[in-house]
This record gives structure tokens, C-alpha cells and sequence, in this order.
């Protein structure tokens, strides 16, 4: 009888369960915040194709030999830009048709500070795109 009790072993000790979940806890430790931070450098990504999407369009408008003035926004069909709903981006032109400044803020204020810092286009939620 003791030796049927010796090789009729199913299952998982609580040790060896306690250990995975250990090694499940640690790797979610790491994982989650590197996940956050993907996402947050995404509200980055968007104000910066805003800006470039505005550039595209500015393109396009001047290349009609016509249009000699400054635009709006609406004028070129970038009047509304990214971001969820109640919080899009917003955006402003200003200099003259030779010297363009594209301004994007990004309305939901999560692109984050150390991304900001290590790029010369960003300041305080704000991208920066120069078109001369």
C-alpha cells in the first residue's frame, strides 16, 4: 500500500504553485509599467502626425499656384485632429507663407515629460513643426 501511495503522485505541490506564481507576479512587475509607458508615448505619436498631416495638406494647398495667402485650418481640412472625443488635439499656423510654424497641443496632457525632453520639437504639451 505505502508504495502505491508513492507512485500515484498527480498534481502540483503548493510549493511548486507558489513559485510560478512568484515568477508570474515578478514578470508582471516589469511588464505593465513598459506597457504604460508604450501607451503614453502614443498620445506623442498623434500630436506629431497631426503636425505632419498639416504639413502634407499645406503642401497640397500651395501647390495650386493660386493660393498666395496664409490659410486657416478649416480652409485646408484639418479642423479636427486627433485624440478622444471632447479632447482632440488642437492646432495653429502662424508666420507668413515663406516661414510656416504648425503648433499642435496635445489635449490630453499624457505624452510623457522624459519623451518631451529628449525631442527639440516638443515644450510643455506642445509640438512644434517649422515648414520653410
Amino acid at each position: 500500500m505505502l508504495s502505491k501511495m508513492r507512485t500515484n503522485n498527480k498534481g502540483f505541490t503548493l510549493i511548486e504553485l507558489m513559485i510560478v506564481i512568484a515568477i508570474i507576479g515578478i514578470l508582471a512587475a516589469i511588464a505593465i509599467p513598459n506597457f504604460i509607458s508604450y501607451r503614453n508615448k502614443a498620445f506623442c505619436s498623434a500630436a506629431e502626425s497631426d503636425a505632419n498631416n498639416i504639413a502634407a495638406a499645406l503642401s497640397d494647398y500651395f501647390a495650386i499656384p493660386a493660393h498666395v495667402t496664409m490659410p486657416s485650418l478649416a480652409e485646408i481640412g484639418m479642423n479636427t485632429l486627433s485624440g478622444p472625443a471632447g479632447a482632440e488635439n488642437t492646432a495653429t499656423l502662424s508666420g507668413g507663407v515663406d516661414n510656416i510654424t504648425i503648433t499642435v497641443t496635445d489635449a490630453s496632457g499624457r505624452c510623457p515629460e522624459d519623451y518631451q525632453n529628449s525631442q527639440p520639437d516638443w515644450d510643455s504639451d506642445i509640438f512644434t513643426k517649422v515648414m520653410r
